[in-house]
């Protein structure tokens, strides 16, 4: 039988309190989400005064990463005005995100889940987000 990793909830805290410690650092406050490989959502929270039309957003975001395995910003050029994947983000119904803040959470080349980052600039939230990853995947 083929084992494959699994994020689990203590994982998920993990990856939410390293990006939440980032978004701090850098004075801006996030909604950020958590999801499993299937893009569910694990984990959730909304900082103070963090943008509260961004809360979907960052949903949105992970579920998009965790999803297509990519990060959300690699769907920018492609899916934008004019790109041979126009009209993308109306899928899923209007969940798929194609602006950074979203990345894939891969352990040993498998995806395990997604972190979705909002409220900041793009590369503020692609900044959290990676932030959250690095915190889990940190030697202990």
């Amino acid at each position: 039988m083929i084992q494959v990793p699994k994020l689990t909830i203590e994982d998920a805290r993990k990856i939410l309190a390293g990006a939440r410690r980032q978004a701090e650092q850098i004075g801006v406050p996030m909604d950020i989400a958590v999801t499993d490989d299937g893009g569910h959502l694990l984990t959730f929270e909304r900082m103070d005064g963090a943008k509260i039309t961004s809360i979907q957003v960052a949903m949105d975001k992970a579920f998009t990463a965790a999803c297509t395995r990519k990060g959300t910003h690699e769907y920018t050029q492609v899916a934008g005005a004019g790109g041979p994947a126009f009209g993308i983000f109306v899928s899923n119904q209007g969940r798929f995100t194609i602006y950074g803040g979203g990345l894939p959470i891969l352990v040993d080349g498998v995806c395990v889940g997604a972190v979705g980052c909002s409220s900041g600039s793009v590369a503020q939230d692609m900044a959290v987000a990676q932030a959250g990853i690095d915190a889990l995947l940190k030697p202990s």
